[in-house]
C-alpha cells in the first residue's frame, strides 16, 4: 500500500498515543498517510514499499510533529467585543458594576442578538482562519449569547454551517445556560422551563448540537438547577458538560460525576473530593488557564493535583469575548506552563489527545496512531520543549487536516 502523503526527518513527533509516557515522543522518525488516515508513524525512515512516484514528501528536517490541535472550550460563535471594558477592569471595577453600565454579557448578548446570521458566521470564520494558522484542526463551538430562542438557534445554525464549510472540524454545544436573560429577570424557573419546553427540543430534533452546558455558579444556575437542567438535557440525547466550581466551590465537579458528564470546565475552586469523584468517573477536567490570566485572578486550576489523582486534564482557550479573547492554543500554552506548572509533554498531551477525550472524539482524532484521521501539525520548533519555551510566535510550519495540506508557511492554503 502506497502512501498518499509521508513527513520526513522529523527531529520530535509526539504522538500522543495513549499507552504512551508522556507525548510519546519520537525521535528522528516520519509520519505516513492513506486516504486521510495515518498509515504508520516510527523512527528511522519509511521503507519503499510504501513510496512512488506520487506520494508526497515533506521533509521536517530540524521540525517537530504533533497530532492536529483540539480546543475543547470555545464561546466561537458572538456578535461584538468588549474591549471598551478594559480600562475599567483595569481600574478594579467589579464585575457587577460593568454589568449595571450595560457592559458584560449582557453586551455580548444585545450584540449578537442584533447580528444577522451571516454576520455571525463572517466574524466565526475570521476566527476559524486565526485557529487553523495557529494549529488548531477540531474545535468546540458553544451557544449562550442569545440566550432567547431565535438567537440560540441563528448561532447553532451558523456553526453546524461553517463545519460544512471550514476545514476546521467544529462540535457544537447548546449553552443557553449560561446566564439569566433581562426578560427573564428574577424568575430563574421560568426561563428553565423556556429552555426545556422549547429551545432544547428543537435544537435535539434538528441535531444542532451534541453537548448540552451549563454554568452552575453562584448568581447563575444552583447545583439543584444545573442537576434539573442536565437530567432534561440527558433524556434528550444530549452528552452533558459543565461550567463548574469556577468562582465559588459548589460542588460542580461532583456534579459532573454524579450527572456522567463527558467534562467539566474551568475548575479553580474544584474541591479534593471534587477531583476524587472525577477521577473515578472518567470525567475530563477542562482547564482555561488564558481565563485566569486575563481575569487576573492570580490563581489557576490544580491541575497538577488532578493529574495526580488520575484526571483526565485537558487545555482549551475558552475563546470569548468577555474574558479570553483569544484563538491561540499555542498563547494558552504559556499560560498552562508558567500558571499550572505543566509541562510541555503535558500541555501537548492536553491540547490533543485529551481535549479529544472532552469532545468524546477520542477514537478519530488527538494521537498519530494507526486508523485515526490525518490531522497534524509541523511546527518549526525542534522538540516540543521548544514550541512552549520560546513564546509569543507562531510555530506552525505546515498543517495537515484528513491528510490534505491547508497551511503551509503559516499560510492558508
Amino acid at each position: 500500500m502506497f502512501a498518499d502523503l509521508i513527513i520526513i526527518n522529523a527531529s520530535n513527533i509526539a504522538t500522543c498515543a495513549d499507552n504512551q509516557q508522556g507525548a510519546g515522543i519520537i525521535e528522528n522518525g516520519y509520519v505516513a498517510v492513506k486516504d486521510g488516515r495515518i498509515l504508520e508513524a516510527a523512527a528511522g525512515s519509511p521503507s519503499q514499499n510504501i513510496i512512488n512516484s506520487d506520494t508526497e514528501v515533506i521533509d521536517a528536517m530540524g521540525k517537530t510533529v504533533t497530532p492536529g490541535l483540539v480546543d475543547a472550550h470555545t464561546h466561537l460563535v458572538h456578535g461584538g467585543s468588549r474591549e471598551k471594558e478594559l480600562p475599567l477592569k483595569l481600574k478594579g471595577v467589579p464585575y457587577l458594576e460593568i454589568l449595571k453600565m450595560g457592559g458584560g454579557i449582557l453586551s455580548s448578548v444585545k450584540n449578537t442578538r442584533d447580528a444577522s446570521k451571516e454576520q455571525l458566521k463572517a466574524k466565526a470564520l475570521k476566527s476559524l482562519n486565526q485557529m487553523l494558522v495557529y494549529g488548531t484542526t477540531t474545535v468546540e463551538a458553544k451557544s449562550g449569547y442569545g440566550l432567547d430562542f431565535d438567537t440560540e438557534v441563528k448561532c447553532l445554525e451558523a456553526a453546524k454551517e461553517l463545519n460544512g464549510e471550514h476545514a476546521v472540524d467544529i462540535i457544537s454545544t447548546y449553552m443557553g445556560a449560561h446566564a439569566i436573560p433581562q426578560e427573564f429577570k428574577g424568575d430563574t424557573q421560568g426561563y428553565m422551563d423556556f429552555m426545556f419546553e422549547k429551545v432544547m427540543p428543537y435544537v435535539a430534533d434538528n441535531k444542532l448540537a451534541e453537548f448540552l452546558d451549563v454554568f452552575c455558579e453562584d448568581g447563575v444556575f444552583s447545583p439543584e438547577e444545573s442537576r434539573t437542567i442536565m437530567q432534561k438535557a440527558k433524556a434528550l440525547g444530549f452528552k452533558l458538560k459543565i461550567h463548574a466550581d469556577e468562582i465559588v466551590p459548589l460542588q460542580g465537579a461532583e456534579l459532573a460525576s454524579e450527572m456522567g458528564a463527558v467534562s467539566a470546565d474551568h475548575l479553580l475552586a474544584a474541591s479534593d473530593k471534587g477531583i476524587e469523584a472525577m477521577a473515578k468517573a472518567k470525567v475530563t477536567a477542562v482547564t482555561l488557564p488564558g481565563t485566569s490570566f486575563y481575569l487576573m485572578l492570580g490563581k489557576y486550576a490544580q491541575a497538577r493535583k488532578m493529574i495526580d489523582a488520575g484526571v483526565r486534564v485537558a487545555i482549551a482557550t475558552d475563546y470569548n469575548p468577555g474574558t479570553s479573547p483569544t484563538e491561540s492554543l499555542q498563547t494558552i500554552m504559556s499560560f498552562a506552563c508558567f500558571g499550572m506548572k505543566l509541562t510541555p509533554e503535558e500541555i501537548i498531551k492536553g491540547m490533543t489527545l485529551n481535549a479529544a477525550y472532552a469532545l468524546d472524539r477520542q477514537q478519530e482524532v488527538g494521537s498519530i496512531e494507526k486508523g485515526k484521521k490525518a490531522d497534524l501539525v509541523i511546527f518549526d520548533a525542534p522538540n516540543v520543549d521548544y514550541i512552549v519555551y520560546h513564546y509569543g510566535i507562531n510555530h506552525v510550519d505546515t498543517v495537515i487536516k484528513n491528510g490534505k495540506i491547508v497551511v503551509k508557511n503559516r499560510q492558508i492554503v
